[in-house]
C-alpha cells in the first residue's frame, strides 16, 4: 500500500499519468484492438491508489487526524509503484558487487527492427539479451581479451526521451573475469575493456543469424519482406556504446536504482493536460542533452506509451555468466576468495515502511498534521467502498489529510 493523495512537493493539480489514462484511453488504436497486456496496465495505472482497489483508514494515536492509504495496483508499467520494488532489488543485489571495477555497455536495435517488435516483441526483445550475453561473453572468454568468464547484468529499456521506440540494452560488465580453472581473477585493463567496433559486428552477425534462424521456423507478423529487411539490416553499422568505468560499488547501485525500474515516463515530466493534449518535458541528446518540453495529442501520447508495454511475464532483467542464478552463490564465493574481499552482510528483509524511511528519510507512520503521533489502522477498506462519513467513536477528531 502506499499513501493516497500527491506526494509532498508535487502540487495537486499537476497531471498524472492516471489523469490521462481517465481522460483519453477510449480513443488509443485508431480502431485497432490492443493486446491484453495492454489493457491490462491502463486499467492498473487507472486505478492505482484509488477507491476501486479498496485500502485502509489510519489514525493518528495523539491529534486524531485521518490518513487514507489506497492500495497501489502493482503493475509494472506504472510510474506511481516502481520505488519499493526498486530498492528491494537494489538491496539484493549488493551481495553480487566485487570491489572491481564496473563497465557500461549499450547495444542498440536498428529502428529498422521497430515495426517488427511493435508485431513480435517478445521475439525481437528475447534476441537482444541472447545475442548481447553471448558476444560479451565470448569476449570475455578470448584470450586476447580477458581468458575467462565475466559477469554481466543487461537492463531492457525500449523508449528514448520523447516516447518513440528506441530498444536498446543497458549492460554491467565486471571488469574482469574468472579463469577457467577458477584459481584466479583476471583484471581487465585500467579504463578499457573490449573494442566497442569489434563488438559491434560480432553483435550484428549474431542477432541476423538468429532472427533469420526464427523467420525459418516461425510465422511472423511482418508485413513486408523478411529477406528484404536481413539484407538492408546486413548493409548498415550497428550501434555499440561503451561508457566510462565507473568508480566504484556504490556508483554502480546509483547507475543500478537509475536504469532498473524505470518506465517509459515518469509521472514528474509531466507538465500539462488541456484541450486534449498532453505536454511533458525531456532531454533531446542530439542537441547536447538539453532539457525541451513537447505536447502531443492524449491519444498519441498513450499510443506512444503502449509501445513500450512488455509482454506478460517477459523479464527485462537477467543475468547472465559469473550471475547467472544457477551458479551464481558459487561464483560469487570464489571471486571474493580471489579477491580478498570481505563477506558481503545481507541485508535483512524490510517492511514497505522501512524501506520508504530508508528512501525518502521521512517515517510514514508520523502524522502529518501533529508530528508526534503515530498513525495506527482503524479499519480495512474494501474494494470500490468508501471511508465511513462519521468518526468511528474510538476517536477524537478526524481531521481527513488527502
Amino acid at each position: 500500500m502506499c499513501n493516497a493523495g500527491h506526494a509532498k512537493g508535487r502540487s495537486p493539480n499537476k497531471p498524472e499519468l492516471a489523469d490521462i489514462v481517465r481522460c483519453c484511453a477510449g480513443t488509443i488504436g485508431g480502431g485497432r484492438p490492443l493486446a491484453g497486456v495492454q489493457l491490462r496496465a491502463l486499467s492498473d495505472i487507472e486505478r492505482c491508489r484509488t477507491p476501486v482497489l479498496g485500502g485502509a483508514l489510519h489514525a493518528c494515536d495523539t491529534c486524531g487526524a485521518t490518513r487514507i492509504v489506497y492500495r497501489s495496483c502493482g503493475n509494472r508499467h506504472c510510474p506511481k509503484c516502481q520505488c519499493v520494488r526498486r530498492e528491494r532489488w537494489l538491496l539484493a543485489r549488493q551481495a553480487d558487487l566485487l570491489p572491481i571495477p564496473y563497465f557500461h555497455v549499450v547495444f542498440t536495435l536498428p529502428h529498422e527492427l521497430n515495426v517488427l517488435a511493435q508485431c513480435e516483441p517478445r521475439l525481437v526483445y528475447g534476441l537482444l539479451f541472447r545475442a548481447a550475453a553471448q558476444t560479451l561473453e565470448d569476449f570475455g572468454r578470448d584470450r586476447r581479451h580477458l581468458g575467462g568468464r565475466i559477469g554481466v547484468t543487461a537492463i531492457l529499456h525500449t523508449w528514448g526521451q520523447n516516447l518513440g521506440q528506441h530498444v536498446h540494452l543497458h549492460c554491467l560488465v565486471t571488469g574482469g573475469a574468472l579463469s577457467p580453472q577458477r584459481d584466479r581473477w583476471i583484471r581487465a585493463r585500467p579504463g578499457f575493456l573490449f573494442p566497442v567496433r569489434a563488438l559491434s559486428k560480432v553483435f550484428r552477425g549474431k542477432y541476423l543469424e538468429m532472427l533469420a534462424s526464427a523467420f525459418k521456423q516461425t510465422q511472423t507478423r511482418l508485413r513486408s519482406d523478411p529477406e528484404d529487411l536481413l539484407d538492408n539490416l546486413w548493409q548498415r553499422p550497428w550501434v555499440v556504446y561503451a561508457k566510462e568505468p565507473f568508480a566504484g560499488p556504490r556508483s554502480v547501485l546509483a547507475y543500478l536504482g537509475r536504469y532498473t525500474h524505470r518506465v517509459a515516463l515518469s509521472n514528474d515530466r509531466i507538465v500539462e493536460l488541456a484541450d486534449g493534449h498532453v505536454r511533458f518535458r525531456w532531454r533531446d541528446y542530439a542537441d547536447g542533452n538539453r532539457h525541451k518540453e513537447m505536447t502531443l495529442e492524449a491519444h498519441e501520447f498513450l499510443r506512444r506509451f503502449l509501445l513500450h508495454v512488455l509482454p506478460a511475464g517477459f523479464v527485462r532483467i537477467r543475468h547472465f555468466g559469473l550471475l547467472a542464478s544457477r551458479s551464481r552463490g558459487r561464483s560469487m564465493k570464489t571471486c571474493r576468495r580471489l579477491l580478498a574481499a570481505s563477506a558481503v552482510v545481507v541485508a535483512p528483509k524490510l517492511s514497505a515502511t522501512e524501506l520508504l524511511t530508508r528512501l525518502t528519510g521521512l517515517d510514514p507512520t508520523m502524522c502529518d498534521r501533529c508530528h508526534k503521533g503515530r498513525m495506527h489502522l482503524v479499519m480495512q477498506l474494501k474494494p470500490g467502498v468508501l471511508p465511513p462519513a462519521r468518526s468511528p467513536p474510538s476517536l477524537r477528531v478526524l481531521v481527513p489529510t488527502c
